[in-house]
């Protein structure tokens, strides 16, 4: 295999939800690479043995391997330097927005839609996950989203910055999207894949930039399996 990305996804392999996955996903189909996709689920990490590691995502080029989407996104970028840039100069202003939507945009989306997500899971994946994401919020998954449609107002108040970046540009990135986008996107995609909640008011700006990253690329986003 010349180019794979091992991805998270629930028991249809259709359906592909981990958000830095995602990120992975979009940076490829950038850089113009046509990446077979190896699907992993949760109770696989011998699957993964060769990388050292147990998480997606992982990429396979030829003998390289390389697994964390940042990792993956620097690597491609150095690797294929004759392609359309990820970062337009230096990764480091994007890294900034990558931590963001690690810190603040996942987190606070994990804790509306991580309900969501079992029912998308075979038998053996739903179990290991209930059980995993219970330990880590210390209550049952139900708990953690209940109330969720009051808390909307404050998880759409904190994308303001979103706002301001698309104020005057079509994407973070600028007139075209970069790497800050898609590590952004990676979210809100993991969030259509899984739930129907609705996050967003249809006049909202990070909406009509939701849109344009579904259309990228072909619709490869859109086409995707939602909830």
């Amino acid at each position: 295999m010349a180019l794979g990305l091992y991805e998270l996804t629930g028991e249809d392999p259709e359906r592909r939800f981990s958000p830095y996955c995602w990120r992975s996903r979009m940076a490829l189909a950038h850089k113009g690479l046509d990446a077979a996709c190896i699907p992993w689920r949760f109770t696989e990490g011998e699957a993964l043995a060769f990388s050292g590691q147990d998480k997606v995502p992982v990429l396979r080029d030829g003998e390289t391997v390389v697994a964390d989407s940042w990792a993956i996104a620097l690597y491609l970028e150095q690797a294929y330097p004759d392609r359309p840039s990820l970062f337009g100069g230096d990764p480091a202003a994007t890294r900034f927005i990558n931590a963001w939507a690690d810190a603040t945009l996942n987190a606070q989306l994990a804790r509306l839609i991580v309900s969501d997500i079992p029912r998308w899971l075979g038998e053996g994946q739903r179990a290991y996950f209930r059980a995993s994401r219970e330990a880590r919020f210390g209550q049952p998954l139900e708990q953690v989203t209940a109330g969720r449609e009051q808390r909307l107002p404050e998880f759409r108040a904190s994308l303001q910055p979103l706002r301001l970046l698309l104020r005057d540009a079509p994407f973070l990135g600028g007139e075209a999207p970069r790497y800050g986008d898609y590590a952004v996107f990676g979210g809100f995609q993991w969030a259509r894949s899984v739930s129907e909640l609705a996050l967003l008011e249809p006049d909202d700006p990070v909406a009509a930039w939701r849109e344009r990253m579904l259309d990228l690329f072909g619709g490869l986003a859109r086409h995707a399996p939602a909830a």
